[in-house]
């Protein structure tokens, strides 16, 4: 039976494919149950891995052209052949596939192997083979290379096999390059040639047996993949190679020093001007006690406080432990954390957030914050699995904006039936209808939105909730979440009101593409947030020059403003409107500022024409509980700007909250007042272990490379040096059996000194009063 081969194509009809699009046409493939690809790649990145079949059928693929990272997790049984060079990280973190690659690598070349084997028919570049390890539960990763390698090549390696051949470079001084394996803790290197500049960490040493049966038996395969048998004969003369293994502890240790009881007894100066007043005979008396007879004791309390970033979080996000799962390398899990709280992990906190985590986070005592936003946007193609059993209880959402959405969301998470009725021929609220499209990427929305709907998210546009039928939903659903947005525009009715243009419909416009007109002279009336996306929605029509005044400090976010003043705009304040006319804006002072439209933005409110008015307070909003629930109707939840407009953050933990509390109240539990652990004292966050940065260095780093610089405020990184400095080695860490870990204070053997208190980085250890006493009888 013939097998079928997908030939892929990198450029079509002369354009060339997306990374992204290129693996999709894959998967696609691949689900159609292709098991062998010819990719004629224009750069892509990503070809050939993480894939697998459920039947175990071997996958392989021909690559020519590749991007980055070809081959990058390749998982058993598959087979990657690369027609030519390729660039940098060939190889990267693979799990068990076969690379060959019939030319030279770029850097990085087999970086963070794990298994599988990588061949390569001629050089590869700098750092390759660094950060190899073994787990040995799999085959060790083998990378084998024809000519030679760059500079620092095989940094860090921790276990596996590398083979430079050295073939073509018996002239050069070095076929490592310069300082290879530094770092190195594992593993072998054999190398042919000469080597100069190995790091100190290593030793240089002749091949015995079981070496040379290694590379006997492995080179035939090896040249035969890359089609170079001609050089068995050459490569095959044993006395030619040479290993590299790294040294171990303690022959890294040069020196020791000399305790300071000896120094006392051999060197101390008898009688001189800073001798022994009296001779000491070292006895060491118990005053210090264990058990209950402490004074203090210990508690390992981890993440009994929030971070500061999770406290100042509206939807309570624990971005440090999203980075603690990076840390562990557990990078899936710590994008698909956020999911947990978010749909919006790349729009909102990635986009169009204004991060107040990242304000207040406790990096900023030493440089600057850790890359929060960065993190959110990296989410966007995350996903997760909704394990929990389909009910039959039916839950129907007003509005399809951020707080809707989000609510519907979680409720599907719960298996939840979801009906969402959306009065607009479109989903996505003021996302989508207001945010100008600078600010947020409607193509990372689209995504976003996407993986709700795909969850099986019910949503019925063009639907306007009248009083009708907001009756027949409290009737026929089991409970309802009204989360409208506030999309009624507030004016001010001053002299010339009828004149004015409202912000809300003027971005809705903008945002639809229909161009609404302006002069080249607009003021805006408002200097919030949503006043400055007007600002740039103004110029974006065509404006020459805006102004935005407000009676007021402006609200608005100071990098909104900043981007605002970038375009040319003007915010004044405190600025007193009189009346609109057909110059422009005449000032309570007298002044006039020349207008050809004037914009007002001052804020929105919710539209409640469908609910009976005995339901509001005096300011005309809906009267709830502590619960986000309707005093009037218990099965009757409100959300996000129909409550209080703010941020969309706001909006995504409201709807969040009254997705659980609906859950709470279908099954008969109390509902959830959501209040925050406190947040952990500054002064228990330890910043003498971190050393600034350059403010361009940390720039430069990419937000998966945040893991050191950021201080896991009260959440252990598992640093253990509490551990390994108790005097009293009364420290031990557990493995529970959730795969977690924890670390146990013995008050068999604890004295109550405080030193794990006091070394803690992230703040974890507490020491509290003994409050027992014993009273003689």
């Amino acid at each position: 039976m013939s097998v079928k081969t997908a030939k892929i194509q990198g450029i079509i009809d002369g354009k060339r494919v997306s990374t992204q699009n290129l693996l999709k046409s894959v998967y696609e493939k691949l689900d159609e149950g292709i098991t062998e690809f010819e990719v004629e790649a224009s750069g892509q990145h990503n070809i050939g891995g993480p894939l697998w079949t459920t039947d175990g059928t071997p996958l392989k693929f021909t690559v020519k052209n590749p991007g980055q990272r070809v081959g990058s997790m390749g998982m058993p049984g598959t087979e990657i052949t690369i027609n030519g060079s390729a660039p940098a990280d060939v190889g990267w973190l693979n799990a068990g596939a076969t690379i060959i690659l019939k030319g030279d690598g770029g850097d990085t070349t087999a970086h963070c192997a794990a298994s599988g084997k990588i061949y390569v028919a001629g050089r590869t570049g700098t750092r390759s083979g660094a950060l190899m390890k073994h787990d040995p539960k799999f085959p060790a990763p083998e990378f084998w290379v024809l000519k030679t390698v760059g500079s620092f090549s095989f940094e860090f390696m921790g276990g596996g096999y590398a083979v430079v051949c050295g073939l073509g470079g018996e002239q050069l001084p070095s076929v490592l390059g310069d300082r290879g394996c530094a770092g190195m803790v594992g593993g072998t290197v054999y190398v042919r040639g000469s080597v100069r500049g190995l790091a100190e960490d290593v030793w240089l040493m002749e091949l015995d047996d079981s070496d040379k049966d290694f590379l006997l038996s492995g080179l035939p395969e090896f040249l035969g993949k890359i089609e170079r048998t001609d050089a068995l004969d050459l490569l095959s003369d044993m006395s030619q190679w040479k290993k590299i293994v790294p040294k171990t502890y303690e022959e890294k240790k040069v020196k020791s020093l000399m305790s300071t009881r000896d120094f006392r007894l051999d060197k101390w100066v008898e009688g001189g001007i800073f001798g022994d007043l009296i001779q000491e005979d070292y006895y060491v008396a118990k005053y210090v006690e264990t058990g209950d007879l402490r004074l203090k004791y210990p508690e390992w309390q981890n993440a009994r406080y929030s971070a500061p970033c999770e406290y100042n979080c509206p939807v309570f996000i624990p971005t440090q432990k999203r980075i603690a799962l990076l840390r562990q390398g557990k990078i899936k899990e710590a994008l698909e954390l956020v999911l947990e709280y978010s749909p919006f992990p790349a729009s909102v906190c990635g986009q169009v957030c204004p991060n107040l985590c990242q304000d207040i986070c406790s990096r900023k005592k030493v440089d600057i914050p850790v890359k929060i936003k960065q993190l959110g946007q990296m989410s966007k193609e995350a996903d997760i699995a909704f394990t929990a059993p389909e009910r039959t209880e039916k839950v129907a959402i007003i509005g399809s904006g951020s707080a809707g959405l989000t609510a519907a969301w979680h409720l599907r998470k719960l298996g939840y039936q979801v009906d969402v009725y959306e009065q607009d021929s479109v989903i996505g609220g003021k996302l989508k209808q207001v945010i100008p499209n600078e600010r947020l990427a409607q193509e990372i929305l689209q995504t976003e939105i996407k993986r709700i709907l795909d969850k099986g998210v019910n949503v019925k546009t063009d639907t306007k909730v009248d009083k009708a039928l907001f009756d027949k939903l409290r009737s026929d659903y089991s409970a309802v979440i009204v989360a409208i947005g506030a999309h009624v525009p507030v004016v001010i009715p001053f002299e010339g009101h009828e004149r004015l243009v409202k912000g809300l419909d003027f971005l809705k416009e903008v945002n639809k593409g229909l161009k609404p007109k302006v002069g080249e002279k607009v003021v805006v009336i408002g200097a919030g947030n949503a006043a400055m996306d007007v600002v740039i929605g103004a110029y974006e029509m065509g404006a020459k020059e805006v102004t935005a005044i407000d009676i007021q400090k402006p609200a608005a976010f100071e990098h909104e403003m900043e981007h605002a003043r970038k375009l040319g705009a003007k915010i004044l304040w405190p600025v007193y409107t009189q009346k609109v006319t057909e110059e422009g804006v005449l000032t309570k002072d007298g002044k006039l500022i020349p207008a050809d439209t004037v914009i007002i933005a001052i804020g929105d409110r919710p539209d409640f024409s469908f609910i009976d008015k005995s339901w509001a307070n005096e300011k005309g909003f809906v009267k709830l509980n502590e619960y986000l629930q309707c005093e009037a109707d218990e099965k009757v939840f409100v959300t996000g700007d129909a409550i209080k407009q703010g941020l969309f953050t706001h909006a995504l933990g409201d709807g969040r909250k009254a997705a659980i509390n609906v859950d709470r109240l279908i099954n008969g539990r109390k509902l959830n007042k959501f209040e925050k652990a406190p947040v952990i004292p500054q002064d228990k966050v330890r910043d003498e272990y971190y050393h600034p940065l350059n403010p361009q260095r940390v720039a430069e780093l990419e937000a998966e490379g945040e893991t050191e610089r950021c201080m896991s405020c009260g959440f252990c990184r598992d640093c253990s040096f509490c551990l390994e400095v108790c005097p009293e080695q009364a420290i031990t860490r557990k493995q529970t059996q959730d795969g977690k870990f924890e670390y146990v204070s013995n008050p068999a053997k604890c004295i109550g000194c405080g030193i794990c208190a006091g070394v803690c980085p992230c703040g974890v250890w507490t020491m509290y009063e003994m409050t027992e006493k014993y009273i003689e009888s």
